[in-house]
């Protein structure tokens, strides 16, 4: 039985390779870290309000059990992955367009 942290973790290795494959590297420093910023803030916020009002239930069993707010900590593992992605495919789309 996978936990959702465990699930995560899956994904975001598979999701940050699939990025160091597309950009050959991982050093935006400054564009992941302002992506992450907004996304953590959006995640804390609507994902609180989305727990609290019981429109999403977590297996208590299944998550470590540290909140950022209403949220269980493993939400936020999606912005994190979501900080390195977006930026990952605007840098490739930018890159595989710029001829045409």
């Amino acid at each position: 039985m996978a936990t959702y942290l465990v699930l995560n973790m899956v994904v975001s290795i598979v999701v940050l390779g699939a990025v160091r494959r597309i950009t050959g590297k991982l050093s935006w420093g400054k564009l992941i870290f302002g992506v992450l910023g907004v996304l953590v803030v959006c995640t804390a916020v609507f994902d609180s309000i989305i727990v609290a009002s019981e429109i999403v239930a977590y297996d208590s069993e299944k998550i470590l059990g540290w909140y950022i707010g209403a949220a269980p900590i493993e939400d936020f593992f999606y912005a994190v992955i979501a900080a390195f992605i977006i930026p990952a495919l605007w840098a490739y789309s930018r890159r595989r367009y710029a001829g045409k």
